[in-house]
């Protein structure tokens, strides 16, 4: 038997100052209280003076492999036009295999000096003499030159996918432009052609996470090609590794149907310790910034769309395989018309026996006061993503109006109403800083209405209490539960949002054992 003390300054919850000192023995918590009670001669200390002990820190939804292609991929998120994004391209081309395909990843338009996305025509500027996919920042737009159109047979007459759409020039022609399901033909097109991290890399990655204070993923994972086409197989790329994670997934896989599902939890289930099924992810419409989350009324910068509906006729037999194999059901929905439509799944759900508890809606970001209130009655987990806010800040408005905003994360009222939330990045589409994230559900980025921002007890839980209930988790720093907690060097209920995004991670435990940190890793490229 294994015993210790940590000390610090105090042990801070979201629910209280608990002391200044925990106990742990064999790995998990024995005790919480005042060093001057549960100090004993035989029992070692480490005290971290200057220190603030939290919970371990949960990202309920995060892309671990797509997360640690942006630390290898060539980034094009900072780009001032798209003369310097092909230029960027055109460098990357020309240090790789002649025909090998080309994936460039976090396009993000808003930020061209031409406002636009660029189409294929473009993208043949700068390669025309291998396939080229490159990825909008969101994962649900994505651009193909005329090369990648071909290898995946979209030729000039094209039709539209269900749950997607192929844009158009002024010919009727596709012009590389694809969005949401439009996707998928070029991605598994191009997947055999890539080769997916190597497991070492990815465990680089995921070791730098325990750096920033997160011991527990909401894992989303792909079986077979995924969105992501030069991810690999994201189930086997984390299974390799399952012996020697250092810290704990809890998977949502996405699953192409329920024997793919059930391959997946069975595998899953007999991996290392820290991997584990959790359940499926669905997907009921896109996102904002690519026009595809699904608007009851047309987007105010584009009249001519109210977004996409992609929740496929497979979505209900899946989640009744997940809720079978014991798994949480996850749906994707950012707009009104695709929340309200997941609520309507998951009150069939409910009405069958489904518990509220493993019933989890992705995003929930335009929500009206009537949503808010059915998501109250349902007893269904909001997982949200505060630092969306953070990008979004400077064209929400243009995409919603100024009425419509009024509804965009309001997460105020969704806790107000007794809503259980749960918080994360959805990186690689954010930071998967958490500390970043608690500090946008606090100040919103400066994204209005004010009035829904929330406490900073309220921050903290999201990204620890709730974030674990929504992982299937005990109590985070209770007394039985793993020993998984954070040294920080402030607290992040007294600090401010821009002392929170400044803090530092002194000391991360998972399962009584202090991870290594590292600092020096490379955990964001933008």
């Amino acid at each position: 038997m294994t015993t210790s003390l940590v000390v610090a300054d105090r042990v801070r919850t979201a629910r209280d100052i608990l002391g200044d000192a925990l106990l742990l023995r064999d790995g998990r918590i024995a005790a919480i209280g005042r060093l001057d009670d549960l100090r004993r001669a035989d029992i070692p200390v480490e005290h971290f003076r200057g220190g603030v002990i939290i919970p371990g820190m949960r990202d309920a939804h995060m892309h671990p492999l797509p997360y640690t292609l942006t630390l290898t991929r060539p980034t094009l998120k900072d780009a001032a036009d798209l003369d310097e994004l092909l230029w960027r391209v055109r460098m990357t081309a020309a240090e790789m295999p002649a025909g090998q395909p080309l994936i460039a990843i976090r396009l993000d338009d808003e930020t061209l000096s031409e406002g636009r996305l660029p189409t294929r025509r473009d993208l043949d500027l700068a390669v025309d003499d291998r396939p080229l996919l490159v990825y909008r920042y969101c994962g649900h737009v994505a651009v193909a030159n005329t090369l990648a159109l071909q290898a995946a047979g979209i030729g000039s007459v094209a039709a539209d996918p269900v749950g997607g759409t192929l844009d158009r020039d002024d010919f009727g022609i596709p012009n590389g432009i694809l969005r949401e399901t439009a996707i998928e033909p070029v991605a598994s097109a191009l997947h055999d052609l890539t080769a997916g991290p190597d497991p070492e890399t990815v465990l680089e990655a995921l070791h730098g996470l325990v750096s920033l204070g997160l011991t527990s993923l909401g894992a989303i994972l792909a079986v077979g090609t995924g969105p992501w086409c030069d991810a690999g197989n994201e189930l086997q790329a984390v299974l390799a590794i399952s012996e020697r994670l250092p810290l704990k997934l809890a998977v949502l896989v996405i699953a192409a149907d329920s024997a793919e599902l059930e391959h997946a939890a069975l595998a899953l289930e007999e991996a290392g310790p820290r991997l584990r099924f959790l359940g499926v992810k669905e997907f009921a419409d896109g996102s904002l910034g690519g026009h595809t989350a699904a608007l009851g009324s047309p987007y105010s910068d584009r009249p001519d769309t109210r977004g996409t509906l992609r929740l496929d006729p497979g979505a209900e037999t899946r989640a009744r395989t997940a809720l079978r194999l014991g798994g949480k059901v996850a749906v994707h929905a950012i707009g009104d018309v695709a929340n309200a439509r997941v609520l309507d799944l998951f009150d069939e759900l409910l009405a069958d026996g489904a518990r509220p508890v493993d019933l989890r809606v992705e995003h929930a970001s335009i929500l009206d006061r009537e949503l808010v209130s059915r998501f109250a009655g349902s007893g269904v987990t909001a997982s949200v993503q505060p630092a969306f806010m953070a990008s979004e800040a400077g064209w929400l408005q243009k995409r919603l109006g100024a009425e419509r905003l009024a509804h965009a994360y309001p997460l105020a009222s969704l806790s107000s109403a007794g809503v259980p939330l749960a918080g994360g990045s959805d990186c690689p589409v954010e930071p998967p800083h958490p500390l970043w994230g608690m500090a946008a559900a606090r100040d919103r980025a400066g994204l209005a209405p004010q009035q829904e921002s929330l406490s900073g007890a309220l921050a903290l839980a999201l990204f620890t209490d709730g974030a674990a209930r929504a992982l299937g988790e005990p109590e985070p720093l209770a007394v039985g539960s793993p020993a998984d907690f954070v040294v920080l060097d402030c607290d992040p209920v007294e600090a401010s949002p821009p002392e929170l995004r400044e803090a530092r991670v002194l000391a991360t435990w998972i399962d009584g054992e202090a991870g290594s940190l590292r600092h020096e890793a490379i955990t964001w490229r933008g």
